[in-house]
């Protein structure tokens, strides 16, 4: 099950920025696409965008960081990483409701996990590439939940170099989005 939400979200993920390669993704704060260049966002709620695909169906919210922490050996680092992105995709065709997935902009340490951290609660994402989940529909409707009653969320996780990398994503707007997104591709 988790192979087929590896290649939905790969190809959702690559639909986004090949709409948008012309263009270029614009990332400060939320998840800004140029309007003329891409046509599926039909929302943005404060700091979470809205997209809607139609062959198949598919709905996400997505957000960028707010900050981001890079250290090595308890030292910080600079270091170079992709788009550092928090999904939450809803699949009808798929019977997805509410998966979240994360992609830290590097490959994550082989074998390694995600931790989310959320208004005193912890949740553990496993890790294939540059791509982590929850290990189940119940922990990605366990972790929205956490999401709709936060203000912010951090994903601490580690590189195949060592890099261990936090990233807090600010949560306003998300319940909105998730509203929107839910209303245009609800079961």
């Amino acid at each position: 099950m988790r192979q087929r939400q590896l290649e939905a979200v790969t190809d959702m993920f690559s639909r986004i920025l090949t709409g948008v390669a012309a263009a270029s993704v614009l990332l400060s704060g939320t998840v800004a696409m140029a309007q003329d260049v891409s046509t599926n966002q039909v929302a943005a709620k404060t700091d979470w965008s809205v997209f809607v695909e139609d062959d198949p169906t598919e709905c996400w919210g997505v957000s960028s960081p707010k900050s981001t922490v890079n250290t090595r050996d308890g030292r910080t680092v600079s270091v170079r990483r992709g788009d550092i992105l928090l999904f939450v995709t809803f699949r009808p065709g798929a019977g997805a409701a509410g998966e979240v997935s994360f992609t830290g902009g590097y490959p994550f340490a082989k074998g390694s996990t995600v931790t989310a951290e959320v208004g005193g609660s912890s949740f553990e994402l496993f890790t294939e590439g540059e791509w982590a989940w929850p290990a189940s529909p119940d922990d990605d409707s366990k972790l929205v939940t956490a999401l709709k009653r936060g203000a912010e969320a951090t994903f601490t996780a580690r590189s195949t170099r060592g890099t261990q990398t936090k990233d807090t994503f600010s949560l306003m707007g998300f319940t909105a989005a998730m509203e929107e997104a839910e209303k245009r591709c609800g079961e």
